[in-house]
Formats: structure tokens, sequence, C-alpha cells
């Protein structure tokens, strides 16, 4: 189907407005876009309670948030942020995101604002989440499901996690959501390279990324950076993957998804269809925004839901 209007519309604004393109420009002056972007976001829905709080990472801290409903939790649930492992930060999009989540899943929500690149580049991102994963196991996983969730870039760290967890026999991981996950370094795939998915992320957008990510290119086929090139995803937990119609990353999510399932994981499979990459953390921007959360927190509350069948 076509790009969904309003989508097709912001991005015409901004092409109008002739600012550089992201790949032109500095991971400061990109970061001052996800300002403007959450002031058209506003103010998350208010949830039961919240804690900000900092853990320790190597060689620094880091903070997490913890966002929990008014009534008793269901489950957990760890989301790490998109913004290609530079931009992104718990305090503007994602807090909306995470709060609108607890309040439709009634999970808790633990935000990881784990360290950007280029200042902290591979595998810090990685490191910081998995020792918020530690934590949020050690300190707040008493009953329900344990999932982890995440955009794009938290995409890629989520599905890394579950393997991490997988061969470190632990924390028990019971679900993951990936969203437009980025699971390959491969930039020549067709999605990527399609005309019509240069939008508010394209290919030269990705090589931006990752170039400020992990610079050296041969690292970036190993599988702690692209999950798909994992030689065993036999084990992992049961998996949503939810991609977007027109997206760089659309090819990379089908092809994770299709390699979990080929190593026997529950996978379900789903499209946004019309909806562009960053649809999910534009709420108050793209209606898509408005489909898709409740597409994903249906997905958690049905697996908390059979979880607590089963427990």
């Amino acid at each position: 189907m076509p790009l969904e209007p309003k989508s097709a519309q912001f991005v015409e604004a901004l092409a109008a407005a002739g600012d550089p393109p992201l790949h032109e420009s500095t991971p400061a002056i990109a970061r001052m876009g996800d300002m403007v972007a959450a002031g058209l976001t506003g103010r998350g829905p208010e949830v039961g309670s919240v804690r900000n709080l900092k853990l320790d990472g190597k060689n620094g801290r880091f903070r997490v948030r913890v966002l929990a409903p008014a009534g008793p939790s269901r489950g957990v649930v760890v989301y790490f942020h998109g913004g290609g492992w530079v931009l992104g930060d718990i305090d503007l999009q994602y807090d909306f995101v995470g709060r609108d989540l607890v309040n439709r899943t009634r999970c808790t929500v633990v935000l990881v604002n784990y360290r950007k690149a280029p200042e902290h580049p591979f595998p810090t991102a990685l490191e910081d989440s998995y020792a918020a994963l530690t934590w949020v196991s050690e300190s707040l996983h008493k009953q329900g499901p344990l999932i982890v969730a995440g955009d794009s870039a938290g995409g890629n760290i989520a599905a890394v996690l579950t393997r991490w967890a997988r061969d470190n026999g632990g924390p028990k991981i019971d679900g993951q959501v990936l969203v437009y996950p980025v699971t390959d370094c491969d930039l020549d795939r067709p999605s990527c390279l399609d005309p019509a998915n240069q939008l508010l992320i394209g290919r030269e957008a990705m090589r931006w990324f990752w170039d400020h990510y992990l610079p050296d290119e041969a690292s970036r086929s190993a599988p702690d950076a692209s999950p798909l090139r994992a030689a065993n995803l036999a084990g992992l937990p049961s998996a949503l993957v939810y991609t977007a119609e027109y997206d760089p990353l659309h090819d990379e999510g089908v092809a994770y998804a299709a390699a979990l399932r080929a190593a026997g994981v529950d996978v379900t499979s789903e499209e946004a269809a019309g909806e562009m990459h960053g649809f999910f953390q534009m709420a108050n921007i793209f209606p898509g925004y408005d489909d898709g959360i409740e597409l994903v927190s249906r997905y958690i509350s049905t697996f908390a839901d059979s979880f607590g069948r089963q427990a």
C-alpha cells in the first residue's frame, strides 16, 4: 500500500526545509533533532510509579528508568531504545513509549539509557544493556515473564542479549519483541537499496550509524553486531518480529524471523503496512504509532496471560 499520508507529508516537509541529511550531520547536531521530535510527541501518560537509577557499566555509569503500573505487575519488559546506537534517550520520546506500554500491558517497563557511540562505541551499548538486564533479573523479576524489547538498534541489542543470556546461563529471558531490528551489516539487500525506502532513515544513514558504532567494517559481520549471522539461534525465547513496509531494514528483519523459525524458535511475524522506519517512536505524530503500540502491547499481554496460566 502507499506510504501512510501523514508520514509522506512529514518527509515532504523535511525535504522542503532544505536541511542536510542525517549522514552529512554530526552526532551532536543530529541529537538536537530528537529534542524537536520529543516536543511534538509531548509528555507521556501517568503511571503507578517512576524510579530513576544509575547502574555501573565498564568504566562508567548509565541510567535506567523503572516505570511500574498502579496495580500488581504482570511481568517485566526491559526496553532498549532505537537511534542507531548514536541517537535516542530515555528522557525524550521513549519515555512516552515506556509509559504507554506500562498502562497497556500492566507490566513494569525498564528503559535502559545505554551509553552511545561515537563517544562509547561497540560493544559498550551491549555491555551496559546486559548489566541492566542482569540487575532487573536480580532486583525486579519476581513473578511473570521477563521480556526484552527494542526497536531498530534497540532491537539489535535485544536480539544479541537473548544469545548472551542463553550462552552465559542467564538471566532467563522468556520473550523478545523486536521492532524493525538491525540484524545484519549488509547494506545491499533489496529493501536497503529501494529508492522508496530512503525516507527518515535510508541506506546512507545506516552507513553513518555503523561508522560511528563500529568503524572496523570487518568486525561488523560478527554475530554480536549482526545477530542474523550467529551460527546457532536454537533455544532462544519466543519472539515477535515487527517490520515496516517502507524500511531499509525490512528484509533483514524478515530474514531474522525466518532464521529464528528455522532454528525452532516460536516466532510471530507482523508487518506495519504503509509505515516507514521510525514510526514506532512517533506518538502523537504518526497514526501508525497507535496501531504499532497496540499490536506490541497485545502480544506482551497475551504472552503474560499465557505465562501466568503455565505458572
